[in-house]
């Protein structure tokens, strides 16, 4: 099967959050089950030169933004045997970063209709055109509406996936109708009207072939008021439409056996891994304390990630506790300096590392024993898969992903490979936290839990073949 993946962000090019993971690692194990799998993004400026020279220009062609006509160049570079499109524009793309402009809606207007028309240049006609987030939600609008009558498009069927609800790409009218030409009667209720505006990820959902999520917990949590930021009663009348599948992560680029970032390589040593905790802990300036349980997190610094809870407890574990804390990350300022604050109070027992990296990062996962995740709401999460390949436990509360992934540790059967905590309350949280650290002291139990972690399958395999399943059906 022919396959097309758009997307706003791919690894290791450009990446923001997770999608970029998933579009970076999703092809590839398509890839490998014999589909011809491709993927098209924007040539931003921000791509490392190191990508950028090895692209090859294969064509051009022009794309109707409204009533002007805006040049499209098209690149492709092939890794791991995946071959990848670049969306070339520099008004729209020769930016920093990604997302955060004011004419973001027009930028991703221009990709939308870039995607579509670049096919007869690539000379690539996808069975299924699968778009992720609202960056390329309007794309099977597109196809409805204005590409319908041309044959070559005709049998293209398409595949939408929410990573984040939250995001939502909301614009005025304008952005329909002056920029997509799409016809105004699709501005309505029923359509993608909201609240006045027009809405991209709304487009996605009612116009694709099939609707998926990065996780059946996150597609039922959806389906109500708390996590559905208003598009609840839209996606509950979905019934079969909507699937969710958890993500993988790609198991060969995240390997402790061959990771050239880690102190010490291993596979499920948990004295190896003992041999990663004490030089991270030399690393970030912490007494080398093997029996100490060290506790990580790698996140962004904002509202979502849970981060009100740690701050409410952390002093009160610091002072009490015998453990450790380390935290990754960048985010908003409130929080990073609170963090950096907390570390200035207790350097003895906490490392703030207020930047990105992704070396440290890895060294973070190989190193702790602990891995925290308290999210108000995580849609797949894959920081919690990451950390049990390395062998680092998870403490998760029960959202999303979290709870499809992490199973709570079950002392009298041996079961369970993380521990979990069901509320968003604070001390639910320490106790959970406390409850981790009482099974670290307890040498027998420990080794079984990290074993569980070590031992499971995050791969993509079994959800690859979950998407080719739904491609086949709506291709029947």
């Amino acid at each position: 099967m022919k396959l097309l993946l758009a997307a706003s962000e791919c690894g290791p090019f450009i990446k923001t959050g997770g999608l970029a993971d998933v579009i970076a690692a999703l092809p590839k194990a398509l890839k490998s089950m014999g589909d011809d799998v491709r993927v098209i993004l924007p040539k931003y400026s921000s791509i490392p030169e190191e990508y950028r020279e090895r692209m090859q220009h294969i064509g051009e062609t022009r794309v109707r933004v409204g009533w002007r006509e805006q040049y499209c160049g098209v690149s492709s570079l092939t890794v791991d045997g995946v071959t990848i499109y670049f969306v070339d524009n520099e008004y729209y793309f020769g930016r920093e970063g990604i997302y955060g402009y004011m004419d973001d809606g027009e930028r991703f207007a221009f990709f939308n209709r870039a995607v579509l028309d670049i096919l007869p240049v690539i000379g690539f006609q996808p069975d299924v055109l699968h778009c992720h987030d609202w960056h390329t939600a309007m794309i099977p609008l597109l196809l409805y509406d204005v590409y319908r009558h041309d044959s070559y498009y005709q049998a293209i069927r398409t595949v939408f996936t929410i990573h984040n609800l939250l995001y939502q790409g909301v614009y005025p009218i304008e952005v329909l109708v002056d920029l997509l030409g799409v016809h105004s009667q699709y501005f309505t209720p029923d359509g993608v009207e909201y609240y006045g505006n027009v809405n991209f990820m709304k487009a996605g959902i009612i116009f694709s072939d099939h609707v998926t999520t990065v996780s059946p917990t996150y597609s039922h949590e959806i389906q109500t008021s708390y996590y559905g930021y208003g598009l609840d009663g839209l996606l509950s009348s979905q019934g079969a439409r909507l699937s969710g599948i958890v993500n993988g992560i790609d198991t060969k680029s995240y390997n402790p056996a061959t990771d050239p970032h880690l102190a010490v390589k291993y596979r499920s040593s948990l004295a190896k891994k003992i041999e990663n905790k004490t030089a991270l802990q030399e690393e970030l300036n912490l007494p080398i304390a093997p029996d100490v349980p060290l506790v990580s997190m790698v996140t962004r610094l904002v509202d979502s990630k849970g981060l009100d809870l740690v701050i409410r407890t952390l002093d009160e574990l610091l002072y009490y506790d015998e453990i450790q804390f380390i935290v990754l990350g960048t985010g908003d300022p409130s929080y990073e300096h609170w963090f950096r604050e907390a570390a200035n109070r207790y350097p003895h027992k906490m490392s703030a590392q207020i930047r990105f990296s992704e070396s440290l990062s890895r060294r973070f996962y190989a190193g702790s024993d602990l891995f925290l995740m308290p999210s108000k709401f995580e849609p797949c999460g894959i920081s919690q898969l990451i950390a049990m390949r390395y062998g680092s436990v998870p403490i998760v509360r029960e959202t999303g992903g979290l709870n499809d992934t992490v199973h709570s540790y079950n002392e009298y059967t041996g079961e369970g490979n993380g521990f979990s905590f069901k509320d968003f309350n604070a001390h639910d949280m320490m106790n959970t936290i406390r409850r981790a650290t009482s099974i670290y002291a307890n040498p027998q139990h420990w080794r079984k839990v990290s074993k569980n972690a070590l031992g499971g399958d995050y791969s993509w395999n079994v959800s690859a073949g979950q998407y080719q399943e739904i491609y086949r059906q709506i291709k029947l």
